[in-house]
């Protein structure tokens, strides 16, 4: 009996029970790589509201019916929603021939319901960005000085400014300079590649 996908075990990976807050409500998670895609999302999109197994899809698979429920819907600020299923690549491998029928089923529900489906793996959840997220989302609610801000993001739009240059801009020590800049790069205020580490020659920008 098939029942549900995400009932599969996967004993190789290491799995946390638990819910993540968010600014916008608090999404479930099941495992460690669920865990990191609620932070990356929640860090990319301070916005985003991120639903756990928002859906269960019905389907006929040669002959017999099966159900399958995705891990999570991503509903962006900017009006994008997206039905996403969380799997380790070793895993998607080993058992595509099963999910493919259900990740079939799940596209032509996810297009009919002005959605897009898609496969978050490792690859794509964990890396630098990843890294950035787990530093700086506890920056994002810190206070910051109004007239530094205000500062900061004038010289950055000013100038072709380096990290250290918009740091040496603010009229105070280079400790509190430095923590105005890092809080306002995880509002989003300020915008750099985190994708590269972040050095005091890195370009800051303003969205």
């Amino acid at each position: 009996m098939e029942g549900d996908l995400r009932r599969i075990p996967l004993s190789r990976r290491s799995h946390v029970t638990g819910f993540q807050a968010l600014a916008t409500g608090v999404a479930e998670h099941e495992s460690a790589l669920e865990r990191d895609f609620v932070t990356l999302a929640s860090f990319l999109d301070a916005g985003a509201v991120v639903t756990a197994q928002p859906v269960t899809i019905r389907f006929a698979d040669e002959g017999r019916q099966r159900r399958y429920t995705p891990d999570f819907r991503v509903d962006w600020s900017d009006g994008r929603c997206e039905i996403v299923e969380i799997k380790y690549r070793a895993d998607l491998r080993a058992g595509w021939s099963r999910f493919r029928p259900a990740f079939a089923a799940a596209r032509y529900w996810a297009r009919s319901n002005g959605a897009r489906f898609r496969i978050a793996t490792e690859r794509g959840i964990r890396g630098p960005r990843l890294e950035a997220a787990k530093r700086l989302l506890p920056l994002r609610r810190a206070p910051v000085d109004a007239a530094l801000a205000e500062r900061a993001v004038a010289h950055a739009r000013a100038h072709a400014a380096s990290f250290g240059d918009v740091v040496a801009a603010l009229p105070v020590s280079r400790e509190a300079g430095l923590a105005v800049v890092w809080r306002l790069i995880a509002r989003g205020t300020l915008v750099v590649d985190l994708t590269m580490r972040v050095t005091t020659e890195t370009r800051v920008t303003t969205p």
